[in-house]
């Protein structure tokens, strides 16, 4: 069976994640949650952190994942800051080691007696906020493959990489039905690549959650980004289920009319490994 590959420094996996640059990610999110370049950043730099976290033992963090991060708007390339600018992929030990800077933010957490008390947490940065530009999803994803190509190369036998692709809006540089294609048809040999997209989205309207079939999105830009996302494998599916998603054999990874709960909640359950070792 496919993505059972055991996950392991010595046959690591990769995350590539594509994220929408473009002008309009400076709008707030449909319903409240405040710009969408900021809350989709805040989403990225939470689950790098929450990565380095689960990759980590006792004698430090284990190179179970290298990890990029494509923008593109006005331009095109990784987003990396600081030490980091200009790379396309990273072990995940270089990222936990090399945030841009560290912020300090406040949570509210439980106070024992039935209240909430905000509470000072340090907020490791690595990708800052981005908005300028048009939305070129057929050169990221052209990018994206000249990446994947190379780490499968070298990884040939690894768990197949996720690429996750986060856009509110239609790609400006012609159809990227193809280009997905391309990228789902690479393979190592534990499976395809996987690829996964979420639209976030500056209006409130119905949010549909890995869809098993185009036949009810709403317009033609939802089916196009249904047809580029790959069907869930059975692992993840399974974490879907358990976060009480109604999902089948058929379900893709495609999250459309997202709010940034939505977005932060299918980071999660994209991300969670199959078989870490």
């Amino acid at each position: 069976m496919a993505y059972q590959a055991e996950i392991s420094r010595s046959n690591p996996s990769m995350f590539l994640f594509l994220i929408d640059q473009s002008g309009s990610m400076q709008d707030k999110f449909g319903g409240g949650g405040g710009r969408k370049d900021q809350a989709v950043a805040d989403a990225i730099n939470r689950l790098l952190q929450n990565l380095a976290i689960k990759c980590a033992k006792s004698e430090g963090v284990r190179d179970y994942y290298h990890v990029g991060v494509l923008g593109y708007g006005a331009n095109v390339g990784p987003a990396f800051g600081g030490t980091l600018a200009g790379k396309d992929l990273v072990p995940i030990s270089t990222i936990a080691d090399s945030p841009v800077e560290i912020e300090e933010r406040t949570k509210k957490v439980e106070d024992g007696a039935g209240g909430l008390v905000e509470q000072k947490i340090r907020f490791p940065i690595w990708f800052k906020p981005v908005a300028n530009g048009g939305t070129p999803m057929v050169q990221v994803l052209n990018r994206a493959q000249k990446i994947i190509e190379q780490w499968l190369t070298q990884h040939p036998d690894g768990f197949p990489p996720i690429i996750i692709n986060i856009t509110d809006g239609e790609t400006t540089d012609g159809d990227p039905l193809k280009a997905s294609e391309q990228v789902r048809a690479l393979k190592s040999s534990d499976g395809n690549v996987l690829l996964f997209n979420v639209h976030v989205s500056s209006i409130e309207g119905s949010k549909f959650e890995f869809p098993n079939t185009e036949s009810e999105l709403p317009d033609q830009f939802a089916k196009l980004l249904f047809k580029m996302s790959s069907e869930l494998p059975d692992h993840i599916r399974v974490a879907a289920e358990q976060e009480g998603y109604r999902v089948t054999g058929q379900s893709r990874g495609f999250v459309f009319n997202a709010d940034i709960v939505s977005v932060i909640r299918f980071l999660d359950i994209g991300t969670r490994p199959s078989n870490l070792r």
